[in-house]
């Protein structure tokens, strides 16, 4: 009997431990439900720092690190640069915008600029204009102004799309920046 006694008075004592260690280490698990992290805006608004890189990157308590979206300024800043827009910068309607592209992002003396919002929707396009002689391979400045509505969603892209008349896909290229609305 006194052998019985040990083990049930062993097992007690290791299931008070284990109650123990869950509510005072791993309280946060039980009473709050668990923060699913996908990307950079959500590592954000969980509270966790970004670091000053750029792009910035946000990591978990975890370990798990995410990169800020920042379109592809970066790939693309020997062909267009947009100087009145940052990529997550919140936007508004009308919306001026300025830059510079080599000439031959043009035709014509211009490029469309596209507002596609986070569901695939069109919400605005604008036409950018050459404010020199574009038939050149050297930047060009440009402005446009975008007017758009319809926000039904929190963000969005403005693609700045190359002049591309001939319709050779090969040709194609475009700056995708995101934005905030």
């Amino acid at each position: 009997m006194n052998h019985k006694f040990l083990i049930i008075l062993l097992i007690v004592v290791i299931l008070i431990t284990a109650g123990v260690y869950v509510f005072v280490k791993k309280p946060a698990r039980i009473f709050s439900p668990e923060i699913i992290i996908t990307n950079f805006d959500e590592c954000i608004e969980a509270g966790n720092p970004a670091m000053e890189s750029y792009p910035r990157q946000c990591m978990t308590s975890d370990g798990e690190a995410f990169v800020e979206d920042i379109g592809d300024a970066i790939d693309k800043i020997n062909l267009i640069r947009v100087d009145s827009i940052l990529p997550n910068e919140t936007i508004s309607s009308p919306l001026e915008i300025t830059g510079e592209a080599r000439g031959f992002w043009f035709f014509e003396g211009d490029f469309p600029i596209k507002l596609i919002d986070s569901n695939g929707n069109l919400l605005g396009t604008a036409i950018a204009q050459a404010k020199t002689d574009w038939m050149t391979e050297e930047f060009v400045q440009f402005e446009a102004t975008l007017i758009f509505d319809s926000l039904e969603t929190k963000n969005g892209d403005l693609f700045f799309v190359k002049d591309n008349p001939s319709d050779i896909s090969e040709y194609d290229d475009e700056l995708r920046i995101p934005v905030k609305f």
